[in-house]
C-alpha cells in the first residue's frame, strides 16, 4: 500500500529514499556506465550533504538521495563534462561560448525529464532543478565577454544569459546540496588540497553564494550555514588527506 499511500499524498518515506540509494537502480546503473566521473562525484557529495544535513538536524536521507541524482542529466552528453573527459580533448574547444552554454544547462532540463521517466519522487526533482539555483556560468561568461571584447562588441554579452534558470533552493537539504556540490568540485582543483586551504575555500563558496542571492528563499539560518561550513570542511579535509 505504501506507494499508493506515497503518490495520494505526494510524500516520500524513508524507505523509497534508502531503496534510491541502491546501486543497483537502473537510473544509477546507467549513471555508472556512461557517466562514470559524474557517478563519482554524485556519490562523494551525497556522503558530504547527508553529513552536513545530519549535523543540524535536517534529514540526511533525503539529502543523500538528491545528492546521488541530481546530475542524472549529464548522462546524456557525459563527454561535455570535465569529470568524464579524463584528461582526453575538451568539446568545448570546438563551439561557440552559447553553444556550450546550452548543453551544460541543458543537463538540468535533461535530469528532469529523467526523473519523471523513471518515476523518481517529485522531493527529488527539486534537487535536480535547484542545485545550481540561478548561478553564472562564469568560464563561458568570461568567455564570450573576452571574444566580444577582440570583436568590439562587450555591450552585447549579458551576464543574465550565461546563469542558469533556476529555481533557487527552497528546502535546507536542497540548499546544503548546492553548497557541498560546489565545495566538492572545486576542491578537486587544488593542487596541495590541506585541510586550512580546504577551509577557506568552502568559506568563500558558502559566501558568494549568500551574497548572489542563491540562498534567499531557503530557510538555512547563519548559525546552521556554519555548522554545515564546519562539517563539509571537516570531511572534504577527510577524503583528500595525504596518503
Amino acid at each position: 500500500m505504501l506507494p499508493s499511500i506515497e503518490r495520494l499524498f505526494d510524500i516520500s518515506t524513508g524507505l523509497t529514499l534508502a531503496e534510491l540509494r541502491d546501486p543497483r537502480h537502473p537510473l544509477l546503473r546507467q549513471m555508472q556506465e556512461r557517466a562514470p566521473g559524474t557517478y563519482n562525484h554524485s556519490l562523494q557529495v551525497a556522503n558530504l550533504a547527508e553529513a552536513a544535513a545530519e549535523a543540524i538536524g535536517a534529514d540526511g536521507l533525503l539529502a543523500y538521495a538528491g545528492a546521488l541524482y541530481h546530475d542524472i542529466g549529464k548522462m546524456n552528453k557525459p563527454e561535455y563534462f570535465v569529470e568524464n573527459q579524463l584528461g582526453g580533448p575538451n568539446k568545448h574547444e570546438r563551439l561557440s561560448p552559447a553553444m556550450s552554454l546550452l548543453v551544460i544547462v541543458g543537463h538540468v532540463k535533461d535530469g528532469l525529464e529523467l526523473a519523471k521517466e523513471y518515476g523518481l519522487p517529485r522531493a527529488l526533482h527539486h534537487f535536480i532543478e535547484s542545485h545550481h539555483g540561478t548561478t553564472l556560468v562564469e568560464y563561458f561568461f568570461r568567455r564570450a565577454r573576452d571574444e566580444a571584447q577582440k570583436g568590439g562588441k562587450d555591450s552585447e554579452v549579458e551576464e543574465t544569459d550565461f546563469r542558469y534558470p533556476g529555481p533557487k533552493p527552497h528546502t535546507r537539504e536542497a540548499g546544503i546540496l548546492m553548497i557541498a556540490d560546489a565545495c566538492e568540485s572545486a576542491v578537486r582543483s587544488i593542487a596541495d588540497p590541506t585541510p586550512e586551504r580546504i577551509e577557506t575555500l568552502v568559506h568563500g563558496i558558502v559566501k558568494a553564494r549568500l551574497d548572489d542571492g542563491q540562498l534567499d528563499e531557503c530557510p538555512l539560518t547563519v548559525a546552521e550555514l556554519r555548522t554545515v561550513e564546519d562539517s563539509l570542511a571537516r570531511n572534504l579535509a577527510s577524503m583528500h588527506h595525504a596518503r
